[in-house]
């Protein structure tokens, strides 16, 4: 019997690595998170495993000492990387972080690095933050590959581009065969699960999870949100509006009234303004007018209904830091994904060493 794969996790959030990897039966034997609620969504879910803190320092750490893991995973704080941020790059402290976590990988030596993070570190400093990840990555052992994966193909409403990059120990092609299949990523049009609660009049049960919005035009051409985003400290590779798309049709944006916190609110055949850290976007449903509701953002999210309602501060927590943490979070189809295709390569090798 083959056992479990063990995984450590950096700037954890609230984990949908241990969402997507726990149903392939991989153990987590540590997390590395420092916010409050995002560590308290973790105690609750995963008592069991210890959160060792601060990435900076959980090397001093009995439990990181003593503990191996096969895959080392994380995504770094991505705001210095993103275009709409203040591009501060690996000269920040949060930028900085990138190379903590390969420094982790170092130390341990896992046989898989996933390290995740927004598309505009491609860009940043003209290629050369990226390339000086890749290199430190080459320089610890690691042979590596890395592709953008838009979560939209994964069966979950949410346009949501980010690169992945994955390191094998000792040679590339591993992680090649990961992230590339001999035919290009299947592009997934299935429909989405439910992602609108009917807790107005008739909200409208169904998305489908492919095309794009064109935010020159305002125009939904199909029918998907764009990327869930946080205000504050936003990963959002755009400074535009992203919005939920609800049905199947096409739709231009009104324009707005400050009751949709200034972006307006839109009515139930149209569409609604994706998450921010305030949830100020509104949707119009039969003369009711709400916001995306928490459940609505965990599924945007591919998380399982009310994962982030837990009691918080010794009551249910509240709307904000749950809208905040799924902001910050991976969308979880998208790491089981990545997962299976781990898993299908550490059998294929698993197999060919029995021979």
């Amino acid at each position: 019997m083959i056992n479990p794969i063990r995984f450590g996790s950096a700037c954890s959030g609230i984990d949908a690595a241990s969402v997507a990897w726990g149903e392939l039966g991989w153990k987590a034997q540590w997390f590395s998170e420092i916010a409050p609620f995002p560590s308290a969504v973790l105690n609750h879910h995963y008592p069991e495993v210890p959160n060792l803190g601060d990435l900076n320092h959980i090397h001093e750490t009995e439990t990181f000492q003593q503990t191996d893991i096969d895959v080392l995973v994380g995504g770094t704080p991505c705001q210095d990387f993103s275009i709409a941020g203040p591009r501060g790059g690996l000269d920040s402290e949060n930028g900085q972080l990138a190379l903590v976590f390969l420094g982790i990988s170092k130390r341990k030596r896992p046989r898989w690095v996933v390290w995740e993070n927004v598309t505009g570190v491609l860009s940043e400093n003209e290629g050369r933050t990226f390339a000086t990840i890749t290199k430190e990555m080459e320089k610890i052992g690691y042979g590596w590959a890395y592709r953008v994966m838009d979560a939209q193909y994964f069966d979950v409403a949410q346009h949501r581009e980010r690169v992945f990059l994955i390191g094998y120990l000792g040679d590339w092609r591993p992680a090649a065969a990961v992230l590339f299949e001999r035919e290009s990523l299947s592009r997934n049009s299935k429909k989405g699960k439910k992602v609108f609660e009917r807790n107005s009049n008739r909200a409208r049960e169904g998305v489908r999870t492919y095309r794009y919005l064109n935010f020159k035009s305002g125009i939904i051409e199909d029918n998907k949100c764009a990327t869930l985003r946080g205000k504050i400290g936003s990963c959002d590779e755009r400074n535009e509006p992203a919005y939920v798309v609800e049905n199947a049709h096409v739709f231009k944006v009104r324009s707005g009234k400050v009751d949709g916190g200034g972006k307006g609110y839109l009515g139930s055949d149209e569409l609604a303004f994706t998450l921010s850290t305030a949830n100020d976007q509104n949707l119009y449903f039969d003369s009711v007018l709400r916001r995306l509701t928490p459940v609505e953002c965990e599924r945007l999210q591919g998380f399982p209904d009310n994962y982030t309602n837990i009691t918080y501060r010794n009551k249910p927590a509240a709307d904000l830091p749950r809208y905040h943490a799924l902001g910050n979070s991976m969308a979880v189809p998208v790491m089981k994904w990545i997962g299976e295709r781990i898993q299908l390569v550490e059998n294929i090798k698993n197999q060919s060493n029995e021979k």
